[in-house]
């Protein structure tokens, strides 16, 4: 009588498929920064409510059609960023063709794109800070003043935030002898952040600029 002896299985378990824990601490850190800017909302809201006619006149001073513009300036990063980021998931840190061949852009092009983008849209918040000081609207003239200064004022930190950031994932791409996971995470991650001020930049010219 013959004993059957069976082959050890010697095929490796799958690994689980985890998620990024870079990524997940990042989504982690947006929530609490929405968090963050639900408070903002929520502080504008209160105030409006306290003083109606003084948010009618002081509304009145702000121009839309300038905002606008610079909210388009905004929001078209979005798109050069996560064509940005659409390179970086090929590996493709730098461009293949001419300047102005853009499907031939890499990473570090879009980038560079979406920090000027980025840089434009802070300069033209500050020259609008200008002209309603001019106007009579500093952060200390009343209620309105404070709460638009703040509300826009964090958001504005935070896309001077981002801009740092996008340099220096261009400047690690640049610097980087292989472009791997690495360096495409770490832009991954930047769009994130990049798109999460975006969103929170339209609700607040919705909110501010409109709602008057």
């Amino acid at each position: 009588m013959t004993t059957a002896t069976h082959a050890p299985n010697t095929t490796a378990p799958h690994a689980p498929n985890r998620p990024n824990m870079v990524s997940v601490g990042t989504m982690v850190w947006l929530s609490s920064e929405l968090m963050f800017f639900a408070a903002l909302f929520a502080m504008y809201f209160s105030l409006r409510a306290a003083a109606p006619e003084l948010w009618a006149n002081e509304t009145a001073k702000l121009n839309v059609p300038f905002a606008l513009v610079n909210t388009i300036i905004l929001v078209s990063s979005s798109f050069s960023c996560q064509l940005g980021v659409f390179r970086a998931e090929e590996f493709k840190p730098r461009r293949t063709g001419g300047i102005f061949n853009f499907k031939e852009w890499g990473m570090i092009e879009w980038f560079i794109l979406t920090f000027f983008l980025g840089a434009i849209f802070v300069s033209v918040q500050a020259y609008e800070y200008a002209v309603l000081v001019s106007e009579g609207v500093a952060f200390n003239s009343n209620s309105y003043a404070s709460a638009f200064y703040i509300t826009t004022g964090f958001h504005g930190i935070h896309v001077a935030g981002g801009l740092i950031a996008f340099l220096l994932i261009i400047g690690r791409a640049m610097l980087a002898k292989k472009f791997g996971h690495f360096e495409a995470t770490g832009s991954i991650v930047v769009s994130y952040y990049w798109h999460f001020v975006d969103v929170v930049w339209i609700a607040l010219f919705a909110i501010i600029y409109f709602l008057k």
